[in-house]
């Protein structure tokens, strides 16, 4: 493991969703204790996204924005939300000089799939209907996040190609939160890892999902066809169950036709990039934020 990453790990919150109320309480605790970011080159306004029930997000709009990105928060689909995304939604917005709408998606359990699909489509098709007030080109929009919210950006692009829905121009996937199955080397391996345990990424899939099978939708590992899927960077850690599902998710997007940017990053674990001093934590955050300025500015 990259030292400057060991030295933190203790300070990291233990791995369990037992209790989602008290995990939410750890990870707002966590995110609030982070240096404040950066707004100065940038408008922030709280919106809501009309639909069944109303979706709240918070749209950051730095000057001379080349594109939009619907960024959706991790946090194993129970954790996270606005707040404790503002200062990642800041940090891409201000890295690749683009639009960002965060979209505070609907939490299991109490909420299980398809609400936070639903709320994170929602927000996509609001942002390419509000394009031209969000002052972006439409065929400038991308999908993107970080764990969880990687598999439902990932997710919506699969629904938006089948169902037609608005035109995606990138994914943007950090340490994506894939497959339900945990099967692969990884998932089945890394039992202990920081952050991210095989036990913790159980409980997220059961609280997501409840008894109820996964879809494709659910789990995009699960998607048999994965051809006219828009470009995609696909960004992995060393040490984290969810590695493999990644890596092997680029693997199909390429043989299916579709471009990708595949990233693994060498001594991180899940979630390591938070600690912003480590030299690596700031090249992750860079290649991020730089692929996706790459995107927008085709």
């Amino acid at each position: 493991m990259d030292p400057e990453l060991e030295a933190f790990i203790p300070l990291f919150p233990p791995a369990d969703l037992t209790d989602p109320v008290a995990a939410r309480k750890n990870l707002a605790e966590l995110s609030g204790a982070a240096p404040p970011a950066d707004t100065s080159d940038m408008r922030i306004e709280d919106r809501t996204v009309p639909a069944a029930p109303d979706v709240p997000v918070r749209i950051y709009r730095p000057h001379q924005a080349r594109g939009a990105i619907v960024w959706l928060h991790g946090g194993g689909f129970v954790m996270g939300d606005l707040d404790t995304e503002h200062p990642w939604a800041t940090r891409v917005a201000h890295g690749a000089g683009t639009v960002v709408v965060s979209v505070d998606y609907r939490r299991a359990p109490e909420n299980r799939f398809p609400a936070a699909l639903d709320d994170a489509y929602a927000a996509l098709t609001w942002t390419a209907e509000h394009a031209a007030e969000l002052g972006v080109d439409p065929e400038r929009i991308a999908v993107g996040g970080h764990s969880a919210g990687a598999g439902l950006a990932a997710a919506v692009a699969l629904r938006a190609r089948d169902e037609q829905g608005p035109p995606i121009c990138f994914q943007l996937l950090n340490q994506p939160e894939l497959d339900d199955r945990q099967e692969t080397w990884s998932a089945r391996n890394f039992t202990d890892t920081p952050w991210m345990t095989r036990d913790k990424l159980a409980t997220t899939w059961r609280h997501y999902l409840g008894s109820e099978p996964a879809t494709p939708y659910a789990a995009p590992a699960r998607a048999a066809d994965l051809s006219g899927l828009p470009p995609a960077y696909i960004a992995t850690a060393e040490f984290d169950p969810l590695r493999d599902e990644g890596i092997d998710y680029a693997l199909r997007l390429l043989q299916a036709g579709v471009s990708v940017e595949l990233h693994q990053w060498p001594g991180t674990f899940h979630g390591s990039q938070a600690i912003l001093s480590a030299e690596v934590s700031q090249r992750q955050i860079s290649e991020l934020a730089g692929a996706l300025r790459r995107a927008l500015s085709r």
